[in-house]
């Protein structure tokens, strides 16, 4: 199992995806080689970098960009923090970890789902402070669905072998994302991801042959990896989205 933190790694051949000039020339790049696997365990203290707005802490997972970026992160807003208005003219992504989330549109409580197309704005705060997941600048062109799920109050649906349970989130042009929910001791048959495989681990402890990844962890797996597996008697619960690495996708343009 290979770790890697907020090492920076730069990413020019087909195979490692990034390139258009590296999106414009970033100067800050993590994780930025999609031909390595990537696990990075749950946060620390010291894990969390301060973003221009007071109150909002970022934990940097994959970053290709400034405060434009083709970027995953785990975002912090402390209670009453909130984040000038903005767009997004690349796309926004996020799951809600903790806490109540909101903007101008509603409030988002943990566990929703939420996807805003390129093009969208809002301005995003918190009363009592909360943790969401967010991927920016990763839509495939043409996908302009929004798309809000309470994931809370969503059916689950039975998987591919016994003990597993899936509730897809959203599917555009190859490339998907679900939550999976994991029986204790579920075992699950050894396969290969094309088009690579990002998962957080939302509670619980996930596995597999290359080692143990407990509730917080993030894992980028590249095109073609292979991997079994399984859970032991804690179970788990992951959000996972596959087909996405090398996977054509909107990229900031020059200005």
């Amino acid at each position: 199992m290979q770790q890697q933190g907020n090492d920076s790694a730069q990413a020019n051949s087909e195979s490692n995806y990034p390139s258009r000039e590296t999106f414009l020339n970033a100067t800050t790049l993590i994780n930025a080689d999609f031909s390595r696997q990537v696990v990075i365990p749950p946060a620390g203290e010291d894990d969390w970098v301060a973003s221009p707005s007071p109150g909002v802490w970022r934990h940097r997972l994959d970053r290709i960009g400034d405060e434009i970026a083709r970027a995953t992160s785990i975002v912090r807003y402390s209670p009453g923090a909130q984040f000038s208005p903005h767009d997004h003219d690349g796309g926004e992504e996020f799951l809600v970890l903790e806490g109540t989330f909101s903007d101008e549109n509603g409030d988002y409580p943990a566990g929703t789902y939420v996807r805003n197309p390129p093009g969208s704005s809002h301005t995003p705060y918190t009363r009592d402070g909360c943790t969401i997941f967010a991927k920016l600048w990763q839509f495939s062109p043409g996908d302009r669905q929004v798309v809000k799920i309470d994931t809370a109050a969503t059916p689950w649906r039975p998987g591919l072998v016994p003990g597993l349970s899936v509730m897809p989130l959203h599917e555009f042009d190859g490339i998907s994302s679900a939550l999976v929910k994991w029986a204790p001791h579920t075992y699950f048959n050894p396969h290969v991801h094309p088009g690579g495989e990002e998962i957080l681990v939302l509670d619980g402890v996930f596995r597999d042959e290359h080692g143990e990844y407990p509730a917080g962890t993030w894992l980028r797996s590249p095109r073609w990896s292979r991997h079994t597996p399984f859970t032991g008697a804690e179970g788990a619960i992951i959000y996972v989205k596959v087909g996405h690495l090398g996977a054509p996708l909107l990229e900031p343009q020059p200005s």
